[in-house]
């Protein structure tokens, strides 16, 4: 078997409905505190805040959810475990050694030209 991590390894899926599912938790709790359903109310204002709470549940769970597994597309499993030695920001054929140390300063006139 092959030590490189395949994307379902990277998803796991148990984990991703977890998180989300504790969010929407958080987010639901939350809702609940700041529309008051912990305190004395009026009759019909917590069945309310109970049903606002779910809806603000559901919508983060749904968010979270779909959110994280578009970041988790972004990652390539095959590049997971190996090493990076170089800038990251940097194109993979020029290196900061090529030249100027900041190709943006030299095109737009900034630097040692300016203070002169």
């Amino acid at each position: 078997m092959t030590d490189k991590p395949t994307r379902r390894d990277l998803m796991k899926p148990v984990q991703l409905l977890g998180l989300a599912f504790g969010a929407a938790m958080f987010a639901g709790v939350v809702t609940l505190i700041s529309m008051g359903f912990f305190q004395q109310r009026q009759d019909g204002q917590s069945e309310r805040a109970i049903a606002i709470a779910l809806i603000v549940t559901g919508v983060t769970f749904i968010v979270v959810l779909v959110g994280l597994a578009l970041l988790l597309l972004a990652v390539d499993p095959a590049q997971v475990s190996r090493q990076v030695d170089r800038p990251v920001l940097y194109d993979s054929d020029r290196t900061p050694d090529d030249g100027d140390a900041d190709p943006d300063a030299a095109a737009s006139g900034d630097g040692d030209a300016r203070r002169r």
